[in-house]
């Protein structure tokens, strides 16, 4: 489909792309896709005030009808899935099964939400005192405000927003300056749902268009008591110290640096596989990015030979091709800031394959080859994330030397060993092991699943979205006692009779 028939088939119209100052371009070529009006900043108080008013009729209906509307919603992605995903190929630049992937992934979501609407459910707590019930509810909190990046365009507000939902909480969504097209989409199909759906508030889901000052004035506004933002550890060192100013709550997604070990006993062919496309996936734009090996000196050379020949038979191009693996960088910024950071390997020691700016047949794109970096030891470019196909190389003698090369790092996303040794396996993740949200054995770093909490420690904010039990972050917790007797006993054995 051309640029034109993909807006068209997500519902976006002339008027929706035309008429303001916001230029959105596709990082496949350069093409300017849209001139989006801006939302005022003038106009947040009364949007969050929508969000407010929608939050206090929301919060009164049932939540198995609040999954209701979710699963609608995941029935109108369904039927919209090829067109939205077409749409985050062309505003994104991801490859066209990623860009359907990331759909699925909000499908996926959805159904997660529906059961969890009917599993909102506390604890019943022994009472020590005779004649007492004590059990926890949970209850919804209010407007949830989604600061989402250009890398995941939907997938993370649909983490958010299904949950939120389902849990009583309207949504306020602002999304990257990059990638403003496929927000408005998702609102289109959201606003399908809701028209079935029937009676629901209005400002139940809001999508606001522009730059740093519409994320400030939600951060700031004591009426949308929930931050989830994502983005780099600079922004999540601004946004959490002012939520945390106000009493807010902050689920922070931030920054990854993310490792694999790979031990003298790892089937190379499947660590091979698994570090291709966590390293090179996205063009390396995925907080989970594979950015480092930790490889063990014995089987280093081998290991490198075979990654410098994979990375030299990388498809790079238009995503929008079949056989394309590696799609374009964002924009040109971030083709410098890699090529920046490969110098500065050089210069402190590094070896580098690959990496050259890609230009020839990709007109007006920000296209590079992904780049193998072999290493002396971790470096301070190496400790730094660079968002980008760069992957460091670095060796080890023994698993405990391996781990500590892993965690010392500022961030504390994901991670993951590849090993047939039991023993080093259980090492990795014990308590002792990886310091990092994600640990897998065996498969890399990257693609996780909706049915865990994704998150990371440290930089990486220590939030946690999508499934196990990331519900509880959107609800409040109450503790609640009932006295069904006569008598009126103090805890702890006090006494106090007047």
């Amino acid at each position: 489909m051309s640029h034109a028939e993909i807006l068209a088939a997500c519902g976006l119209t002339a008027a929706d792309l035309s008429g303001g100052t916001m230029n959105v371009r596709s990082p496949i070529d350069g093409t300017t896709l849209a001139q989006l009006k801006e939302t005022p900043v003038s106009d947040m108080a009364a949007i969050i005030a929508r969000s407010q008013a929608a939050f206090k009729a929301w919060r009164n209906v049932p939540a198995p009808r609040r999954g209701e509307l979710v699963r609608l919603l995941g029935e109108e992605l369904r039927a919209s899935k090829d067109a939205l995903g077409a749409l985050v190929t062309l505003e994104a630049g991801k490859i066209t099964s990623e860009g359907l992937g990331e759909v699925q992934e909000m499908i996926d979501i959805c159904d997660f939400a529906v059961g969890l609407s009917r599993q909102i459910y506390g604890l019943t707590i022994a009472s020590e005192r005779p004649g007492h019930r004590m059990m926890e509810t949970w209850h919804p909190m209010g407007p949830v405000g989604i600061i989402s990046a250009f890398n995941f365009p939907v997938a993370v507000w649909s983490w958010n927003a299904a949950l939120a939902l389902v849990c009583g909480d309207p949504v306020l969504w602002k999304p990257s300056e990059k990638t403003p097209l496929t927000a408005l989409a998702c609102q289109k199909i959201f606003d399908r749902a809701l028209a079935r759906f029937g009676d629901a508030p209005e400002g139940l889901s809001q999508v606001v268009i522009g730059g740093a000052a519409l994320g400030e004035a939600l951060v700031a506004s004591r009426d949308v008591p929930i931050i989830s933002a994502t983005g780099s550890t600079r922004m999540g060192s601004i946004v959490g110290p002012k939520v945390a100013a106000r009493f807010g709550r902050s689920i922070l997604e931030l920054g990854g640096n993310n490792a694999m070990i790979v031990a003298p006993s790892a089937d190379l062919d499947m660590a091979v596989r698994a570090i291709a496309f966590s390293a090179v996936g996205t063009a390396g734009q995925r907080c989970t990015s594979l950015r480092r090996v930790i490889v063990h000196e014995s089987i280093r050379a081998e290991l490198v030979a075979r990654l410098a020949k994979v990375y030299a038979s990388l498809p790079v191009g238009d995503p929008r091709v079949a056989g394309t693996l590696v799609g374009p960088l964002v924009d040109n910024a971030a083709v410098e800031k890699m090529q920046s950071a490969l110098a500065q390997a050089k210069a402190q020691g590094g070896r580098v394959h690959g990496g050259e700016v890609v230009t020839q047949g990709v007109p007006g794109g920000a296209y590079v080859r992904p780049a193998l970096v072999e290493m002396p030891g971790q470096t301070a470019v190496v400790r730094d994330e660079t968002f980008a196909p760069i992957l460091y190389v670095l060796s080890y003698t023994d698993l405990a030397q391996a781990i500590e090369i892993q965690n010392d790092v500022p961030q504390g996303l994901s991670s993951c060993i590849f090993t047939l040794n039991l023993r080093e396996a259980e090492a990795f993740l014990s308590a002792a092991g990886s310091d990092c949200g994600i640990a897998n054995v065996n498969i890399g770093p990257s693609g996780a699943e909706i049915g865990g909490a994704f998150g990371g420690e440290k930089e990486t904010g220590g939030g946690r979205e999508s499934g196990s039990d990331a519900w509880k972050g959107y609800m409040r917790r109450q503790t609640n006692t009932v006295n069904y007797s006569t008598a009126l006993p103090l805890a702890q054995g006090v006494k106090f009779d007047v």
